[in-house]
């Protein structure tokens, strides 16, 4: 079962958009608030999975509304409401979820529809989300399918390795630039997208494409590989550009770069010390205080 989250207002635990898919052997994925709300709901989905018949019917919608006394109750007091969509899936709308996972890789375009009597892949210009309904049965959702936010990781030692991790939960695409091909920590990175191991850091803006929507962590083997990274990709016009170092290291090699004679106002625009302060000190703990930055530029500029 395909759960979505169609439209939600006042406190509701989870937002248009949020998705959850409960499988006939019990197995979760995603969610859609939590909570008992959640849970109720789950159940519900196993119910049905258990009748195979009924899992042959078209998608309907379930509201629930957040308060005591109410007839539609979630079981939980937080006001607001929530419209949640159930979307038996069956073999004939695997391609439909082909297509998705497909369309997510490659870029942006289409949309996907779920109605009381569709499940389809459109193309369509329009973005965002979109939800209408007629009475209580008839209903249309669409959503842009968007595509995975880039992060290119430069430097794939041990912080790049927990970064890695993290950020691959988090809807991101993940690229990793190195110079040094038998790392260890390169080796684990089961994490990231794709890992590419470059001759020098000198032509690092040759490997990133011109793209302004990127983000991009600098996390070199040390301060002079830093600085070469920096001063190649310091005219970008990135989303995101931090440089992982101490706040005295990374203020001596600005002072530098400045007296070089690149762009103050350029050189400003970089996240360093990067990282949110959380006196961090280990790869993981620097990963989530990175990670923590990161998700606040995304979401203040989407």
């Amino acid at each position: 079962m395909l759960l979505v989250v169609a439209e939600s207002s006042g406190s509701s635990p989870g937002r248009a958009g949020y998705k959850m898919a409960v499988a006939a052997d019990g197995e979760l994925w995603g969610s859609i608030g939590g909570g008992v709300m959640e849970v109720n709901l789950v159940e519900q989905s196993r119910e049905i999975l258990s009748v195979p018949p009924a899992v042959a019917g078209g998608a309907f919608l379930v509201d629930q509304v957040h308060q005591k006394n109410s007839p539609e109750a979630s079981g939980m007091i937080c006001s607001g409401r929530q419209t949640i969509i159930f979307k038996p899936l069956v073999r004939d709308d695997l391609a439909v979820v082909i297509a998705t996972v497909a369309a997510i890789e490659n870029g942006s375009g289409t949309s996907f529809e779920i109605s009381d009597s569709r499940f389809q892949i459109i193309e369509s210009k329009e973005d965002g989300l979109s939800f209408s309904r007629e009475g209580k049965s008839r209903f249309t959702y669409r959503e842009t399918v968007a595509h995975l936010n880039d992060l290119f990781i430069i430097g794939g030692g041990h912080c790049a390795l927990a970064l890695s991790e993290m950020m691959a939960k988090l809807d991101f695409r993940i690229t990793i630039f190195d110079d040094r091909p038998d790392l260890n920590t390169i080796e684990k990175n089961e994490f990231a997208h794709e890992i590419a191991i470059i001759d020098e850091y000198e032509k690092i803006a040759e490997h990133l494409p011109d793209n302004k929507d990127f983000y991009v962590v600098v996390m070199t083997l040390g301060y002079a590989s830093d600085k070469i990274v920096i001063k190649q990709l310091c005219d970008r016009d990135f989303k995101y550009f931090g440089v992982l170092g101490s706040k005295a290291k990374m203020a001596t090699l600005m002072r530098e770069l400045k007296d070089e004679g690149l762009d103050a106002d350029k050189l400003a625009r970089i996240h360093t010390p990067i990282g949110i302060p959380i006196n961090s000190r280990t790869p993981e703990e620097i990963a989530v205080s990175i990670a923590a930055e990161i998700i606040s530029v995304k979401n203040s500029t989407e």
